[in-house]
């Protein structure tokens, strides 16, 4: 995702305004033309390359039969990993400090983090905060009220609403900016992403069985950063819009198995917007929730601690006020 320059800035209706150069003309012509369609701040340079990125990936997929079944289980192996720097690290942990990571782990996360290639850390976690604070609102950078496509990949191709850069700046953020692993992260982020999403998961297959470098860079690489990229666009756009609403009936974030499936336990939406704090995003713990097992697993480790949960009478008197009476 482009960051939103200082210079420049979207109105209300997602038109293009240098800073300061509005005058009384313009004003007079902007309420002449307000009956007009919107235009929008289109980041061309991401359209472009997510087309390239798309198309690629479908290239990818007639390459599968012709791969090493040690291909299939690395790709595999190196998506599971990259899910875990989205939903056990940026998520769960950095953005919702909903449990303790010792130094080991949250390095392990950092870089699971820079294979995902979704943002940095410490821009991922602000945004993620936002989208909380003021979800469905024109302050969260991925406002499903302005339709699917925009909540699972439009909100990509074009500038943040003004909204979201004034108020995303009035976030506490402190907790990111002092962990040491976040901000080291953050300052090499780039060079992270390219050893780590691109070149490791390419050269493995290569030097240890012999696989194509073609066949390895179209399904480690392109194919899997694809999959894992529209896996949690997917929370965005489809758990906000379809599934029950068990927990929070006045609210948009539904309960949605598909993602949840996919995305690794992060389907229980409508739980998560109602209880942001519980360390498994869900009532239902292990239950189709991979993240949960790993951070379980971490913590029998010694390696993280002090999980955050919402109790069972908390859960059912919620769902007595404000749920919609689905299981």
């Amino acid at each position: 995702m482009v960051a939103f320059p200082d210079n420049e800035r979207c109105d209300i209706a997602g038109r293009y305004e240098p800073e300061g150069a509005e005058n009384h003309e313009e004003t007079e012509a902007k309420s002449k033309d307000a009956t007009k369609p919107p235009s929008r701040c289109i980041v061309w340079r991401n359209v472009i390359l997510m087309f390239l990125l798309h198309t690629g990936a479908l290239y990818a997929i007639i390459l599968i039969p012709k791969a090493h079944p040690f291909t299939w289980i690395w790709s595999y192996t190196c998506f599971i990993v990259t899910a875990l720097g989205i939903t056990a690290g940026a998520h769960r942990l950095w953005s919702h400090r909903s449990y303790r990571a010792k130094l080991p782990l949250r390095i392990f996360l950092a870089v699971a983090n820079s294979m995902a290639f979704q943002n940095d850390i410490f821009e991922w976690s602000r945004d993620h905060r936002a989208h909380h604070k003021y979800s469905e609102t024109d302050a969260d950078p991925h406002n499903a009220v302005r339709g699917f496509f925009f909540a699972h990949i439009g909100w990509l191709f074009v500038r943040k609403h003004k909204d979201v850069i004034e108020k995303g700046k009035r976030l506490d953020v402190s907790d990111l900016l002092a962990d040491p692993v976040v901000v080291f992260q953050r300052k090499y982020y780039r060079t992270s992403v390219v050893v780590m999403c691109f070149l490791l998961p390419t050269l493995v297959p290569w030097y240890f069985w012999g696989e194509s470098i073609w066949i390895s860079y179209f399904l480690a690489s392109i194919l899997r950063y694809t999959i894992s990229l529209n896996v949690t666009w997917l929370v965005n756009s489809a758990a906000h819009m379809y599934g029950n609403r068990p927990y929070d009936r006045n609210i948009n974030p539904r309960e949605n198995r598909f993602v949840t499936f996919g995305a690794i336990g992060e389907g229980f939406h409508n739980f998560h917007h109602t209880f942001p704090f519980d360390y498994s995003a869900s009532e239902f713990g292990l239950r189709w929730n991979p993240t949960t097992c790993f951070i379980d697993l971490m913590c029998w480790l010694g390696l993280a601690g002090n999980r955050k949960k919402a109790t069972p009478e908390m859960i059912k008197a919620r769902k007595l006020r404000t749920g919609d009476g689905s299981v």
